[in-house]
């Protein structure tokens, strides 16, 4: 009895995941990418080849793959280089998923183990959601399922003189 109160009190990824997943082709150009990031105010996109889930590119992958500063007066020539360059050749290949079933918690753990900003959430070999860490954030202001110690608990307490 006491196992399937647990089980029903469990939240799962799929419980606070993106349904709507934004993703690009590895033969999409990282310029493409850029732009799908910054108009949608994501952090990382999921790269499929033939709808299959083979790698993961984040702003950061997309931000180092652009020339230097040193260029900044060259837009033209930056611009033909974003255009030219794939997702596929700077995007992360090994990439971490988890199922819609699976505990919030282990999805956290594994975000911070890793210091990954987020899981694409796959069901029967499909790309069905992302858990970021928005999603984390949102649930820790939504107030579900978390006990605040006492405030009390939390002061640090005076060491006791001799």
């Amino acid at each position: 009895m006491a196992d399937k109160m647990r089980k029903a009190k469990t939240i799962r990824v799929a419980d606070w995941m993106s349904k709507r997943v934004l993703a690009v082709e590895t033969s999409d150009s990282i310029a493409i990418a850029r732009q799908l990031i910054a108009k949608h105010r994501v952090n990382q996109l999921p790269v499929l080849e033939n709808e299959k889930l083979v790698g993961i590119v984040t702003d950061r992958d997309i931000r180092d793959a652009y020339p230097t500063s040193m260029m900044i007066n060259r837009g033209k020539e930056i611009d033909r280089f974003a255009d030219s360059v794939t997702v596929e050749e700077v995007m992360s290949h090994d990439v971490m998923v988890v199922r819609p079933d699976m505990s919030l918690a282990a999805a956290v753990s594994l975000l911070r183990r890793h210091r990954i900003g987020s899981l694409p959430v796959m069901r029967s070999g499909k790309l069905v959601g992302i858990i970021t860490r928005s999603n984390i954030l949102d649930f820790v202001l939504s107030g579900a399922g978390i006990k605040l110690p006492k405030r009390n608990a939390m002061r640090p307490r005076a060491a006791k003189k001799k």
